[in-house]
């Protein structure tokens, strides 16, 4: 009993001296991911797809692939729209040079889903 007293006292002395620290519960650690290969070719989508369609705000986007050749490349993303009247969807196409990374064609194509 005089043992059991003894350490209730010291804990509540010193409650940062304990079994379990509060610290190793409450602490989260947040993992980095590495940027994907498409993401400047994202970014461009959006920046031309907005203005192309300037009175709607892009709402989702997603990456379809990537088409390899042996001269040129094209990335392919599905952006998703929010105008004033209807929601809808774009295909963004954007080929470009493999050696220069200088875009040569971006197409787009509107579809209701």
């Amino acid at each position: 009993m005089k043992k059991l007293c003894i350490c209730i006292f010291l804990i509540l002395i010193f409650p940062k001296i304990s079994l379990f620290p509060i610290n190793t519960f409450s602490s989260a650690f947040a993992q980095q991911k590495p940027i994907p290969p498409y993401a400047k070719w994202g970014q461009v989508a959006v920046k031309e797809t907005k203005k192309k369609y300037p009175n709607a705000r892009v709402v989702d986007y997603l990456h379809i692939g990537k088409v390899s050749g042996e001269h040129s490349s094209t990335e392919k993303f599905k952006l998703w729209l929010k105008g004033t009247q209807k929601e809808f969807g774009v295909f963004v196409d954007i080929e470009f040079n493999n050696q220069t990374e200088k875009i040569m064609k971006i197409t787009y194509r509107e579809t209701p889903r």
